[in-house]
């Protein structure tokens, strides 16, 4: 399995005037760097809660079919939070690629994490390596206020920590309060 982002957010869940309202920030000087450290934020803050903060779109590539997937069974997508499927495609021997009928797969909206039920067993690619394709866009929504607020207050608090403590050398682990912000939507791995 490789994960490929395929459509960035079109938006971050905290603005540049928020941002600047937050550092005190009145000048025009050091907009790039606060929307860069934006940015970074909530890109770290992605990775740390293993969530993401507003919609994208996301596409899985499998080499083969996970042996959970037969006749009636389940493909896990371990992103969260999970909003649909948009499109699956399985390769065929002449690399041209078939876009699987939605009504033979099933993927419930807004889950934790998500979930394609096949009707029945998904044709088998016809290549040897990336010969399946999923397609799909996970994130708390498309407004900025869709991420919770928490989360909202996490990115400001570390571009705040960021652009104070910039060119500092030391731990990269993060601040203990935005730590304690993030911590209620972390999601333990299993493995």
């Amino acid at each position: 399995m490789r994960p490929m982002l395929i459509g960035a957010p079109a938006i971050e869940p905290v603005s540049l005037a928020d941002a600047k309202s937050w550092l005190r920030e009145d000048g025009v000087e050091e907009d790039e760097l606060i929307q860069a450290l934006i940015v970074a934020a909530r890109m770290t803050l992605e990775a740390y809660t293993r969530r993401f903060f507003v919609t994208q779109s996301w596409r899985l590539v499998f080499d083969c079919w996970p042996t959970s997937v037969g006749s009636s069974a389940t493909l896990s997508i371990p992103f969260a939070p999970f909003q649909s499927v948009t499109a699956i495609r399985v390769f065929d021997a002449t690399d041209a690629p078939q876009t699987l009928n939605a009504a033979t797969y099933r993927a419930p909206d807004s889950t934790e994490g998500g979930r394609v039920s096949f009707a029945s067993a998904p044709p088998a690619p016809g290549r040897a390596s990336d010969g399946i394709e999923i397609d799909f866009d996970v994130g708390y929504g498309s407004l900025a206020s869709d991420a919770p607020q928490p989360l909202r207050q996490a990115i400001l608090t570390l571009v705040a920590h960021w652009r104070e403590h910039r060119g500092d050398s030391g731990d990269d682990a993060l601040p203990k309060s935005v730590a304690q912000l993030a911590a209620p939507f972390r999601r333990e791995r299993l493995l």
